[in-house]
């Protein structure tokens, strides 16, 4: 086979697979989620079954919330019954898979997201026992400087 045929086939699987690299990133693992809750907590178990279906991988500290949640920055003001860690951020409450999953796909310069309070019909305030019920609630992104914007509106 002359060289200039076997560079060319060369240069050919070359384009292959570097088109194939942006692939091979999008399919590679989540980070863990480390969530803080009280060993009592039931949304906040069903919460994190909700992620473990959705693809994540959680290890749960059954401790409490308050104290890792000042620990890593967060303002109480968008306090819930749990808060999670995960690529470095903060996820506070009922957020979403899909806003987690957004938020390490842009990576904004921020502490996190947060669902504040307990909305019912969040993921995890979703059970029978709430009857259907659905109200609305922001996902906020949480700046470094404290304050927030709206990252999702479930209406």
């Amino acid at each position: 086979m002359p060289p200039s045929a076997s560079r060319r086939r060369f240069l050919r699987a070359a384009a292959l697979a570097a088109g194939a690299l942006p692939l091979v990133a999008a399919a590679s693992p989540l980070p863990t989620l480390q969530v803080w809750k009280s060993p009592t907590c039931g949304c906040c178990n069903d919460w994190i079954e909700i992620l473990k279906r959705d693809g994540f991988t959680v290890q749960a500290f059954d401790e409490g919330n308050t104290a890792v949640r000042a620990r890593l920055g967060l303002p109480a003001k968008y306090g819930s019954c749990h808060t999670a860690r995960i690529g470095g951020y903060v996820v506070e409450g009922h957020v979403p898979a899909r806003e987690i999953r957004r938020l390490l796909a842009e990576r904004p310069d921020a502490i996190g997201i947060a669902v504040p309070g307990m909305p019912v019909g969040s993921p995890g305030m979703d059970g029978p026992e709430y009857g259907g019920r659905r109200d609305p609630y922001d996902v906020v992104l949480v700046l470094r400087d404290g304050s927030s914007r709206v990252f999702a509106s479930y209406r």
